[in-house]
C-alpha cells in the first residue's frame, strides 16, 4: 500500500479542475477548496500502514491474501464479504459516511467491470484488459472513480435529438477512439487518477455498442467542473466535519481525448435490471454502508447528547433514542442479510444479496431526513444558540458562557463542542447538499422501489401458496409481470421540438 504523501504527490499531475464560484485549481493539494478532501484521502491510505488499523483492514497472517488490503481483493465467500465489509464501516464510520468513493470502492468499479466483460464474453483482448487493469489497482493503489454516462442539461434540451448524447466519437482506429463530451455530475473525480466512463446510450447511435472507457484524470484534453463548495465557518471548532468531507462532486469535459484499445470496453447499459451483477453490484453494498456509516454516527451523536444535556432519565428523549436505533438495526440487519447469504456472480465471485441491498438501500433513503431531524429534536434549542471556543476565550464573556453552559460533569467548551458536531452534521451547508445529492444517487428511491420489484422472485409462489386456506379450487397464478414492468422515471426531460427548417 503507497503511503498518503505518495497519493498527494501523484495529484500535482497536471489536472485541470475548476470549482465553481472560485475559478481554476492550480493545486488540488493545497487549494482551500480541495486540500481537506486530499488530507482525508491521503488518510486513508495511511490508516493501513498504521498499526492499530491493520487488524481491520488488512488480511491475517493466516488467510491465502496475507498481508495484502482487503479493499484490494475480490470477495470469494460469504466470509470474505463480512471481512471486507467490517473494514469499510470502520472506515465509513470514522469518516462519518461522508466519503463515499474510497480507493476501496474504485477497487470494487475495476472488479465490476472485469465481471461485466467476462460474462459478456464478446472479446477475450477485453476481458483480459479489464482482468490486468483491476491487478494493476490492486498492486499500485491507484484511485479509479466512475461516471455514469449522465448527459448535461444542456446536451438533453438540443432541438436535433441526434445531438443529445453526453458523448461523440471524433475518430476510431486500431489504436483507440477519440472522444468528446460532456457528463453529468458524479463524485470524486478532482481527487482520483482514472475515471472509468459508462454508457447510458448506444455509442454512436443507432449502432447496438454500449462502450465503457478508462480516461486518465491528467488527460490534456479532460477538464473537471466542480461543484461550489458548501459553506462553512474558517473556525474548524464551528464546522468540524464539513471542513474535512466536502467530496465536490463534478461535471467531467472531454475534448478530442484518445483512449487506448486496451482502455475501450464493449460492455451494456449501465442500469442494465435484466443483470443483477452488473458494475452496481458491489459498489450499492459500498455505498450502503455510507449511509450505514452517517446513521450510526448520528445515533452515536444522540447517544452523547441526551448525556451531556442530561436527558438520560427523560422518557421522550429514550423514545427517540430509541427510534434511531431502530432505524440503524434495520440498516445493519439488511447489511448482514446480504453478505450471509451472497449471490455468486458469473466468475464465481461472491457479490452481496441484490434484494437485501435494495431494501437497505429503500430504508436509508426513506428515514435519512427523519434521523436529521429526531438529532436536532433531542438538544432543545441549545443546539441552536451553542458558543464558540473564541467566545470563551473572551475574558469579559468567558465567565458567563461558563455559567450558561457548564455544569453537570461538563464544562462550557466541552458541551459545546459536542452541539457543534452535532450542528455541523445535521444543519449545514455540507448536509443539505449530501441529502439532494442522495436523493438522486442511483436515480433516487423510485428506482430502488423498481429494483426491488424486478429482482424479487417469488411473486407466483406466494400467491399460489395461499390457495390452501381456500375451499374452492384456483387457477394458477401468474405475476411475474410486475417483474416485467421495468423502472418508472424519476424524472423526464423534455427537450424542445425540433423546428422544420424549409428546403431550397
Amino acid at each position: 500500500m503507497r503511503s498518503g504523501n505518495h497519493y498527494r504527490e501523484s495529484l500535482r499531475d497536471g489536472r485541470r479542475v475548476w470549482v465553481l464560484g472560485m475559478g481554476d485549481v492550480e493545486d488540488v493539494t493545497t487549494h482551500p477548496a480541495t486540500a481537506g478532501m486530499v488530507a482525508e484521502y491521503a488518510a486513508w491510505y495511511d490508516r493501513h500502514l498504521d498499526p492499530e488499523w491493520q487488524e481491520r483492514l488488512i488480511a491475517p497472517p493466516d488467510s491465502k491474501h496475507a498481508g495484502v488490503p482487503l479493499a484490494f481483493i475480490p470477495p470469494g465467500s460469504a466470509d470474505d464479504l463480512r471481512r471486507l465489509g467490517k473494514a469499510v464501516n470502520a472506515v465509513h464510520f470514522e469518516t462519518g459516511g461522508y466519503i463515499t468513493h474510497t480507493p476501496c470502492y474504485g477497487a470494487l468499479i475495476a472488479l465490476g467491470l472485469q465481471e461485466v466483460v467476462t460474462r459478456l464474453g464478446q472479446y477475450p483482448e477485453e476481458i483480459a484488459a479489464a482482468r490486468k487493469y483491476r491487478d494493476e489497482i490492486a498492486r499500485t493503489g491507484r484511485f479509479l472513480t466512475f461516471a455514469s454516462g449522465g448527459t448535461v442539461i444542456g446536451y438533453r434540451m438540443r432541438e436535433d435529438p441526434a445531438q443529445r448524447a453526453a458523448l461523440r466519437i471524433e475518430d476510431e482506429t486500431d489504436e483507440g477512439m477519440v472522444i468528446s463530451g460532456k457528463l453529468g455530475l458524479h463524485t470524486s473525480s478532482p481527487y482520483a487518477e482514472d475515471v472509468l466512463i459508462t454508457s447510458r446510450e448506444e455509442l454512436p447511435p443507432g449502432s447496438g455498442r454500449y462502450l465503457w472507457f478508462i480516461v486518465p484524470v491528467n488527460d490534456p484534453g479532460v477538464k473537471l467542473i466542480a461543484r461550489s463548495p458548501s459553506a462553512h465557518h474558517p473556525n474548524k471548532f464551528l464546522s468540524p466535519l464539513s471542513s474535512r468531507f466536502d467530496e465536490l462532486d463534478a461535471q467531467m469535459w472531454l475534448d478530442k481525448v484518445f483512449v487506448p484499445r486496451n482502455r475501450v470496453f464493449n460492455a451494456e447499459p449501465l442500469f442494465n435490471l435484466n443483470s443483477r451483477h452488473g458494475l452496481g453490484a458491489w459498489l450499492y453494498w459500498h455505498q450502503v454502508y455510507g449511509w450505514l456509516g452517517k446513521a450510526e454516527v448520528t445515533l452515536g451523536l444522540g447517544l452523547a447528547v441526551t448525556e451531556v444535556m442530561g436527558l438520560k432519565e427523560n422518557q421522550g428523549a429514550v423514545e427517540l433514542l430509541t427510534d434511531l436505533l431502530v432505524d440503524v438495526q434495520m440498516l445493519r440487519s439488511c447489511i448482514t442479510a446480504a453478505e450471509l447469504e451472497p449471490e455468486t456472480s458469473f466468475s464465481g465471485y461472491a457479490v452481496p444479496n441484490m434484494l437485501h441491498v435494495a431494501s437497505a438501500s429503500v430504508h436509508a433513503l426513506k428515514v435519512r431526513q427523519h434521523l436529521s431531524e429526531v438529532l436536532r429534536t433531542i438538544p432543545g434549542s441549545s443546539l441552536v444558540n451553542a458558543p464558540v471556543d473564541t467566545d470563551l476565550m473572551d475574558e469579559e464573556m468567558a465567565g458567563g458562557i461558563e455559567e450558561s453552559y457548564g455544569g453537570g460533569g461538563y464544562s462550557a467548551l466541552q458541551r459545546s463542542a459536542l452541539l457543534q458536531l452535532t450542528w455541523d452534521h445535521i444543519g449545514s451547508s455540507m448536509d443539505a447538499r449530501e441529502a439532494a445529492y442522495e436523493l438522486h444517487s442511483n436515480a433516487g428511491l423510485t428506482a430502488w422501489r423498481g429494483r426491488i420489484r424486478i429482482w424479487f422472485e417469488e411473486y407466483n409462489k406466494l400467491a399460489n401458496g395461499v390457495h390452501h386456506f381456500l375451499n374452492t379450487e384456483m387457477p394458477e397464478m401468474d405475476l411475474d409481470g410486475l417483474r416485467r414492468m421495468g423502472l418508472t422515471p424519476q424524472r423526464v426531460v423534455t427537450p424542445p421540438p425540433a423546428v422544420k427548417r424549409e428546403q431550397g
